[in-house]
């Protein structure tokens, strides 16, 4: 209705040396095939989540990510911005 498509648990196809693995990561959100959403529930956000987003970005070519932690009083001391410099 508002014009946005988010598309749920999409599949990252896995690549190296020019042989398809797979299958080998799910983005958990993906929005308008520009926004990378990783969604998680922990205590705190460690360097590790923002690693994860960040291969994300650069196997599918996207440049925006959003990390959101759910875990936490506030929803705006949770979110964290990645960019994928390329």
């Amino acid at each position: 209705m508002l014009g946005i498509d988010v598309r749920r648990q999409v599949p990252v196809p896995l690549q190296y040396k020019g042989l398809n693995l797979g299958d080998g990561f799910r983005i958990d959100m993906l929005v308008n095939e520009l926004l990378l959403i990783e969604v998680k529930a922990v205590e705190r956000l460690i360097p590790l989540h923002e690693a994860q987003l960040l291969t994300y970005l650069r196997l599918t070519g996207k440049r925006h990510g959003l990390l959101i932690n759910f875990n936490v009083a506030a929803l705006k001391n949770g979110i964290k911005r990645v960019v994928n410099g390329f």
